[in-house]
């Protein structure tokens, strides 16, 4: 959307700009000159027309352009609290798992620092299948 919007707004200034420069002569009715063509005779009821019409092209790039900005800025934002709500998570998960590690006498205290803990290796109790031992 970007993109698109910056093109829109590029190509109607371009033309715009290209219309005025070759047409400095002016009358009520007279041949527009674009690139060493001449493509139409335009009146000044059509140049003024014409005008409008590039305006507003010229205004949607500019809308499409502003839209996309804040579509990815609100994407980011998006993004970055999933982040920091993943971390969370992860976070608590963590604390629990050492709490649980506490409380069955398997972890020391010492082992845990500054909310870090050592990772340990698998209970082979919760391994085995049911009725085999």
């Amino acid at each position: 959307m970007l993109v698109l919007g910056l093109l829109l707004m590029a190509g109607a200034a371009a033309f715009a700009g290209l219309l005025i420069a070759y047409n400095l002569s002016g009358g009520p009715d007279y041949t527009v000159t674009l690139l060493g063509s001449e493509p139409f005779t335009i009146s000044t009821l059509g140049a003024f027309l014409g005008g409008i019409a590039l305006t507003l092209i010229f205004g949607l790039g500019m809308w499409m352009l502003l839209a996309g900005t804040v579509l990815a800025r609100h994407r980011g934002k998006k993004r970055r609290r999933e982040r920091e709500t993943a971390r969370r998570a992860t976070t608590e998960r963590d604390e629990l798992a050492g709490r649980l590690e506490g409380s069955d006498g398997s972890a020391d205290a010492s082992d845990e620092t500054a909310g870090h803990r050592r990772p340990s290796g698998h209970r082979r109790q919760w391994l085995r299948p049911h009725g085999h031992h």
